[in-house]
């Protein structure tokens, strides 16, 4: 059945209307009484390339970091994570709560000097659905709720029935397949970005050279040497660059930590990872520089249940003896050392709003798990006279190594395993994995929006993000229902259950953000902001 767009005025909307105008819009937040320094450069290093420059291409999250700096959604985040002004100034919401209608701020403006409008956004979500872009966000469509979004992803429905539509210039019409609170906050993921038209109709795939590209942030892109630098600096078009403070951004690709932490010490790095198990000492030594906070993600491995997945991790019970046997305050506390919580559920516990269920692995002693996992493997007709043999693969970087190295030890000495650990290049290797070229792939999620769906959703049939091909028919009613539940949570709770003893994943630790950085710049990085959303325009540094 095709739908029509509601093409009503705001007016005759609105039963909630939310003014924005009232919230600050976060740039650069500098105390009174405070002394800037001359210098107001950040040099952040990253681990790779970045997998794309392009809003509704990339999935990784220093990309992301990236495109909030050269582009701008509906809202961005203050340094709590909470919503605040970004383009839209205001929104209103109908009666039936399926309806919001955002008012944009006339002054925003495109690098090259065009008016940002709501058909730019309307372009943008337009593109991400399109079965021909190719986007691996492609599935955020359909979490977002948007009207129609799975028959228009499927290619079942033109991109005109997605329930997205520009009014006007300054006001953008979204209609949404049911209610869904937390609606609002998906719109600051990058895929939700708006993009020119204009410029991707001219340069096609090489838009987003610094030569091309045209945006809407704080900061436009300036240098761009793969697997080496991105430079990105200040845009003068931008509405709020009166109260941006940091000039230039760039972004060193250093894929070694250790590196990266000597480049650090040595002042050529503002921000950079703190290396394996170094937190403890860094913190004593440099007390006002190492950072450690709870944050929205969680570190797993997916086995591969779908077609090119070997048959032996198909037996739930062979999946249950690999999670089981993992000592995962081992990895926590003996080589991480930064503030990372072991992981039994998939949610992490940072997440607003729901406290992840106990599940019964989870209140196991090691031993007992241990001992368990020894039985089943057994029962599953492995052991000494024919042990299991799989490839772990992960992507570069040193801690990936390490945790890997560590797991295949324990799965070697308690149940005879034999795993090759695989290491590729970061872009090879995501792409595997979303090709179905592993057995056991590491991974990790960072939450797209606080709120539990953002990980759980990850294990429906259908998600984009599903690369171990986990199927489960309850999984996907509890979670279609819990989009229309006043209180999610119950559904939630039992997802984790299933998770839990199906074992899609191993749950390995919920992340901490730890990191080093400059003195003068840590009082305005956003640490209370679990997703680590951070806008190059809020920072400053302070003279020493």
């Amino acid at each position: 059945m095709k739908h029509t767009l509601i093409r009503t005025s705001a007016f005759a909307l609105g039963v909630a209307s939310i003014a924005l105008f009232g919230l600050s819009a976060q740039a650069a937040m500098v105390p009174a009484g405070a002394t800037l320094a001359d210098n107001q450069t950040f040099t952040m290093r990253v681990l790779s390339e970045f997998d794309a420059i392009d809003p509704q291409l990339s999935e990784t999250v220093d990309a992301a970091g990236v495109e909030r700096d050269l582009f701008e959604g509906l809202f961005n985040q203050d340094a709590d994570g909470n919503l605040v002004p970004g383009v839209a100034l205001s929104y209103d919401v109908s009666d039936d709560k399926t309806v919001y209608t955002f008012h944009l701020r006339p002054e925003a403006m495109w690098s090259d000097g065009h008016p940002v409008t709501a058909a730019d956004f309307e372009y943008a979500w337009k593109r991400l659905a399109d079965p021909a872009t190719g986007s691996p966000y492609q599935w955020y469509v359909t979490i977002m709720g948007l009207k129609n979004g799975d028959a228009v992803t499927a290619g079942d429905m033109p991109l005109d029935d997605l329930g997205v539509k520009a009014i006007d210039d300054h006001t953008l019409q979204v209609t949404l397949e049911q209610p869904t609170p937390y609606f609002t906050k998906t719109t600051v993921n990058a895929s939700t970005f708006p993009v020119p038209k204009w410029v991707i109709d001219e340069f096609g795939d090489d838009w987003t050279l610094p030569e091309h590209i045209v945006g809407n942030g704080a900061y436009v892109l300036t240098e761009h040497v793969p697997n080496e630098r991105l430079v990105r600096e200040r845009n003068p078009k931008y509405w709020d660059d009166a109260n941006t403070v940091i000039t230039k951004t760039t972004s060193l690709i250093i894929n070694d930590e250790n590196v990266a932490l000597a480049r650090w010490k040595a002042g050529e790095v503002d921000r950079t990872e703190v290396p394996t198990g170094q937190f403890p000492t860094l913190k004593a030594e440099y007390p006002d520089s190492a950072m450690s906070a709870p944050r929205l993600c969680t570190y797993y491995y997916w086995y591969n249940e779908g077609p090119t997945g070997p048959e032996a991790l198909k037996d739930v019970r062979v999946r249950q003896a690999l999670s089981y046997a993992l000592d995962r305050n081992v990895i926590t506390d003996q080589i991480l050392q930064g503030g990372q919580f072991p992981a039994y559920t998939f949610t992490p516990a940072a997440t607003a709003g729901f406290t992840p269920p106990s599940v019964p692995f989870g209140e196991m002693t090691q031993d007992e798990r241990d001992a368990k996992a020894k039985e089943l493997m057994a029962a599953a007709g492995f052991g000494p006279d024919h042990p299991l043999t799989f490839n772990l693969n992960y992507n570069t970087s040193e801690a990936h190594k390490q945790i890997a190295t560590v797991v295949a030890q324990m799965w070697k000495t308690k149940l005879g395993v034999d795993a090759t650990l695989v290491n590729m290049e970061g872009q090879t290797y995501f792409s595997e994995l979303r090709n179905g070229n592993f057995d056991v792939g590491r991974s990790g999620w960072c939450g797209d929006y606080n709120e539990a769906s953002t990980f759980l959703d990850l294990v429906r049939t259908d998600s984009g993000q599903n690369d171990g091909k986990y199927s489960n028919a309850e999984v996907d009613a509890l979670m279609a229902e819990a989009k229309t539940m006043t209180d999610p949570n119950p559904n939630y709770e039992k997802v984790e259950q299933i998770i839990a003893e199906d074992m899609p994943i191993i749950p390995v630790y919920h992340y901490a953000t730890s990191f080093m950085i400059d003195p003068g710049l840590a009082q305005s990085w956003p640490l209370g902001n679990v997703e680590q959303n951070w806008y190059s325009k809020d920072l400053y540094r302070l003279a020493k």
